[in-house]
């Protein structure tokens, strides 16, 4: 079976774009991935449509040779959105060759170690407070986050995670300075930041309850004494970890032992090099892996890099249903496992876009057993939502 084309499609998703490839074969078997380049990717999809010519007419199983010669093709400029367009690309061959084999695409990773895998409700709070157009209720105080701590409860779930903000007149707002939102470079971290964030921290923690676990993510949004200052001023929470992104490896490590907490990172890494020195540093207590940015397949080496320096492994996970399909197969195939992250708040037309929606029982992600990712884009939904004309993440400004 050979590849005889690669589209790239785009749809509506409120706030950003979701973006596809498509790869249709000599054999009518249609391979699907999904793709972002509105989080600080814009291009991806122009860089697929370049790469796929060197696609056509090559075996849709041959997908590690496929990404040797692509790599070699983009040695020059490799990382950034021509890695992700690679990654892209291979997922979407994962999928027709699994599709052609008649199994799920997990069986291609080694075969499956779970049925289910536990997830965490991400960006608790924070749709509802900074995208309340489109997630409701919307969260316009304390009392709000404390409800949705409780709903995270009832409804199942062992762990949320969430972000920094500031309240302002009682009104929470978005404290993202490493996005531009607001512009501060310097990216200092003073005490109003830090009663901010123990106030939102209190309130979703009362509203949850000591059975579930409270993830924080801080982003690019500190340097390294700004992030100390935040671990020491919140070292009495009993935190499952605090996200932090470093470009050091040096620097992350003395922030992860000087921490009372345990750190996750690694979520903007491409490719088993960028990772590498992080394991060395012991820089992390989990890696986080962008499967939809690095491949599936190239992200299981990545996982087993991070084994053989005793490190867990999680997912990054905030993008469309194809993606949370995706990522559950690596999920259920990879040994060192800690979490997976997944957003439980999702669009009115979220279900119009895919055939099949994940199924989450008790704070689990069923992995799906049907060909393939067990999912595919909608194209007569997908229609109904045309694109806007750009889907970038702009976190200082809205999208027009």
């Amino acid at each position: 079976m050979k590849v005889t084309g690669i589209e790239t499609l785009a749809c509506d998703a409120g706030w950003r774009n979701y973006n596809f490839v498509k790869l249709s074969t000599d054999e009518g078997i249609v391979g699907w991935s999904e793709f972002d380049e509105g989080f600080g990717s814009p291009g991806v999809g122009t860089v697929i449509k370049h790469l796929g010519r060197r696609v056509i007419g090559q075996p849709v199983g041959a997908h590690e040779r496929i990404y040797a010669e692509l790599y070699c093709a983009t040695r020059p400029a490799t990382g950034g959105v021509v890695s992700e367009a690679m990654g892209a690309i291979e997922n979407a061959l994962l999928d027709a060759k699994a599709k052609k084999l008649g199994v799920p695409c997990y069986e291609l990773l080694g075969g499956k170690l779970r049925d289910r895998v536990r997830v965490y409700w991400s960006h608790c709070a924070t749709w509802r407070i900074n995208q309340a157009a489109h997630y409701k209720p919307a969260i316009t105080d304390l009392d709000g986050v404390k409800s949705i701590g409780r709903e995270v409860r009832d409804k199942g779930f062992s762990a949320l995670k969430t972000n920094i903000f500031i309240y302002e007149d009682g009104k929470p707002r978005g404290w993202r300075p490493g996005f531009g939102g607001p512009f501060y470079p310097e990216l200092n971290v003073d005490k109003n930041v830090l009663r901010n964030l123990r106030m939102h921290l209190e309130a979703l923690d009362d509203g949850a309850g000591p059975n579930v676990d409270l993830l924080l993510d801080l982003n690019f949004n500190a340097k390294t004494e700004g992030y100390l200052r935040i671990l020491r001023t919140i070292a009495d929470f009993d935190m499952f970890w605090v996200e932090i992104d470093s470009y050091s490896p040096e620097a992350l490590g003395f922030i992860r032992r000087k921490s009372p907490h345990p750190i996750s990172s690694c979520e903007t890494l491409l490719g088993l090099r960028e990772f590498l020195p992080y394991f060395r540093e012991q820089a992390m207590d989990v890696a986080i892996i962008d499967t939809v940015w690095n491949g599936v397949w190239q992200s299981m080496k990545i996982a087993a890099a991070a084994e053989a320096h005793e490190v867990n492994v999680a997912p990054h996970n905030f993008y469309g249903h194809l993606c949370t399909m995706m990522n559950a197969h690596f999920s259920a195939a990879v040994p060192n496992l800690r979490i997976m992250e997944t957003d439980i708040d999702r669009l009115a037309w979220d279900h119009e876009l895919f055939t099949v929606v994940p199924t989450i029982e008790d704070g689990h992600l069923v992995v799906p057993d049907t060909p393939g990712w067990g999912t595919e884009p909608n194209e007569e939904g997908l229609r109904a939502h045309p694109p806007k004309q750009t889907g970038f993440l702009d976190f200082g400004r809205k999208p027009p």
